[in-house]
């Protein structure tokens, strides 16, 4: 039961009848009709835009039209009262039997509550981490791996057909100094004296067990031979290991992605000519020369005649260069025939989480799907995600000893466990910056606020784990009459729990999983206010030992809540709490 999908259905029926009846024009665009939560609790349950969006084409105002529909909403059996406010909106209170159906919606749908066909099984196909692999992930993967896959659960949930994938760059020069890098580590597991880690290759630790792997399989068989001979074998042998490490990082976290695309498979196959070869077919290719760009000079910026795609034409900035001088490939190239790839897989949505430092790569990544999509619907959706700072006790902290030059995503991981790690993480939005202090985020108190949504679902579990200990706790909630729920608090609760669909599916349409974060925290504040109302007023606790009736409506109560809560902290990756 959506109450907020369903009100808007009504409202459209209302706007039907008074088209039949001559009082509106036939050929209005109704998809811009809404049913939301008001701003302000104060201006009732539900507000609609209904007037808003439709006054102008029907050559009305906005209050006149309201004033049309105002009557048909009244009539609405759920509405209590309907008003006009401010320009032309249209705010409902609902009757107070409408709350208790949703609660008994809750009860039998259980862990499908909220769950929706929104998506209609439109194939999306979320990209993220895709770090370079190049060494262990680091705190700022930490929030896109998070996001990306709290994302990808809430699509899924809210009806798309929702593919995970990780694109390895594992092609250019950055993985031939990975190989380089691994190769001194091997001379060192070998005993060979390597000196100081030469500036421009990698000098973290965590290529010590590469190079201790390499001696082991080849012995001193690589010592001396060219460096042609040795890097393909070290490169590939080390980008192998570090994805291991990568797989077993996201792991931890509970992500695991469904795909990993290699981006040297793109050339092998022949994809990378045969995307752009399709683009010269379109004519979105030419020779040209590129104007030294302002401000800091690109590493591919070359000052000659180049083979181009006209990016411009897409709404780019700039146009982008696709061949080098020495005839091989652009990184932008392999960009052109990953898109490709996955317009050709079928995926009509194609998301992609970055950080902030690759804001750039929005214009261009849209124009490619633009001129290779053809007649197939790809849109292109870029979600970045800010820097995460860290502190202690509101002190920043060093960089990994491990690393070398920052802190990795196991080390926060490992301090503060998976289930906070990814909370935190969303419990801001992704383009907002986000500090992360590992004191505040493990103090047992309201105060932190993945403490004070799983302590509510841990206190539901133990009132329910006593009242079935009691025998009254059996979950048959057939008697259950919600009607008896009329203290203020308690229908605040049932109106968060009306809502959670609805929170769904706009945080699916706005690619927002920080707003499940928002409303957890909300449903856990109204629980724990109910709880402490109870202590003063005994009529008010969950159990009332002198009337069963009341008890078990107020634990079938807590079993809706406890699922909502369950439910929210599933699709952000999290186990619910059941004892702290």
């Amino acid at each position: 039961m959506n109450i907020f999908s369903d009100f808007q259905e009504q409202v459209l029926k209302a706007v039907l009848a008074l088209q039949s009846a001559g009082q509106l024009p036939d050929n209005l665009d109704l998809s811009k009709v809404t049913a939301e939560p008001p701003r302000d609790i104060a201006h009732g349950d539900i507000s609609t835009n209904a007037a808003m969006v439709l006054a102008k084409p029907s050559d009305l105002t906005p209050r006149q039209l309201a004033e049309k529909l105002l009557p048909l909403i009244t009539a609405f059996a759920s509405v209590q009262s309907a008003s006009v406010a401010g320009p032309g909106f249209i705010n409902v209170t609902l009757k107070n039997d409408v709350w208790p159906r949703v609660i008994n919606t809750v009860l039998e749908r259980k862990e499908k509550f909220g769950h929706s066909k929104l998506g209609s099984g439109k194939k999306v196909n979320v990209e993220f981490v895709s770090a370079n692999p190049t060494g262990p992930l680091h705190v700022g993967h930490c929030r896109g791996a998070v996001f990306g896959d709290a994302l990808a659960s809430l699509l899924k949930v809210t009806g798309f057909d929702v593919t995970k994938e990780y694109y390895i760059n594992d092609a250019g020069a950055q993985v031939d100094v990975l190989g380089r890098s691994a190769y001194l580590r091997y001379l060192e597991a070998l005993g060979e004296n390597i000196g100081e880690i030469p500036s421009g290759l990698y000098p973290g630790d965590y290529l010590k067990p590469v190079g201790r792997e390499l001696a082991r399989l080849h012995g001193r068989a690589l010592i001396g031979k060219p460096e042609e001979e040795w890097l393909p074998v070290t490169r590939q042998k080390t980008i192998d290991m570090m994805m291991d490490l990568i797989r077993d990082d996201l792991a931890e976290l509970n992500i695991h992605h469904d795909i990993f695309f290699s981006e040297r498979s793109l050339h092998s196959s022949g994809e990378v000519r045969e995307a752009i070869e399709r683009l010269e077919k379109q004519g979105h290719i030419f020779k040209g020369k590129l104007e030294k760009p302002k401000g800091e000079v690109p590493l591919d910026w070359e000052d000659r005649e180049q083979t181009l795609f006209r990016a411009t034409a897409f709404g780019d900035d700039i146009d982008r260069p696709l061949m080098k001088s020495d005839g091989s490939y652009t990184y932008f190239a392999s960009d052109v025939a990953y898109s490709y790839d996955k317009i050709s897989r079928g995926f009509e949505e194609l998301v992609y989480v970055l950080g902030a430092d690759h804001a750039g790569y929005v214009k261009r990544l849209q124009a490619v799907a633009a001129a290779l999509r053809g007649d197939r619907k790809a849109e292109v959706i870029v979600r970045l995600c800010q820097l995460v700072k860290l502190y202690r006790n509101g002190e920043p902290v060093r960089m990994s000893k491990r690393a070398g030059e920052f802190v990795t995503l196991r080390e926060v991981v490992d301090e503060v466990g998976p289930d906070v790690t990814r909370f935190m993480m969303l419990y801001r939005k992704n383009e907002a910056p986000l500090d992360f202090d590992f004191a505040k985020v493990t103090e047992q108190s309201k105060d932190n606020p993945v403490f004070y949504v799983q302590y509510a679902h841990a206190r539901i579990c133990s009132v329910l784990n006593k009242a079935q200990e009691q025998g009254i706790g059996t979950g048959d909630w057939t008697s259950a009459d919600f009607h008896l729920l009329s203290d203020e608090s308690e229908l605040r609760l049932m109106r968060a729990i009306a809502a959670f669909p609805r929170l769904l599916e706009a945080a699916a349409v706005a690619h927002e999983p920080h707003r499940i974060s928002f409303y957890l925290h909300e449903l856990a504040s109204e629980l724990h206010a109910l709880w402490n109302k109870g202590k003063e007023s005994p009529q008010l606790r969950f159990i009332v030992e002198a009337d069963k009736r009341t008890t078990t409506t107020r634990l079938a109560f807590l079993t809706a809540i406890r699922y909502c809560l369950a439910i929210g902290l599933g699709i952000l990756g999290l186990t619910p709490a059941e004892n702290m």
